[in-house]
């Protein structure tokens, strides 16, 4: 028995929307790259994200080891793109009160759920 050495393709996919994903699993690049660098080993992240693979998951360090200012690009798209996501969502809904309006809604429920029931 020999050793032969076999290139396997990065476990990276890309979705509907663009954003790259860890093989089969809804797990994003962003989440890998960003527990990597808050000092995440690799067994701990498949420890949190039980969907990866750990072989998934070296394989992805080490391309973004390799790769690092290509998937740095991608990342600051990436939030770019939140952040306008974030701006046209507050344009359209105003976010200030929201907190007052649903503990509002929440007693206004509350109340109706304990007034008596009439007969």
């Amino acid at each position: 028995m020999s050793l032969s050495i076999e290139t396997e393709p990065i476990p990276l996919k890309a979705d509907a929307d663009g954003v790259m994903r860890v093989g089969r699993t809804r797990v994003t690049l962003d989440t890998i790259v960003a527990a990597f660098n808050e000092g995440a080993t690799a067994e701990e992240i498949v420890h949190q994200y039980p969907s990866l693979h750990l072989a998934d998951v070296y394989a992805l360090i080490g391309y973004y080891l390799r790769h690092r200012p290509v998937v740095e690009a991608y990342l600051r798209q990436r939030k770019q793109q939140a952040g306008d996501v974030r701006k046209q969502n507050e344009s359209r809904f105003d976010p200030h009160g929201v907190r007052d309006r649903l503990l509002a809604r929440r007693a206004r429920q509350e109340t109706m759920s304990h007034a008596p029931v009439r007969r």
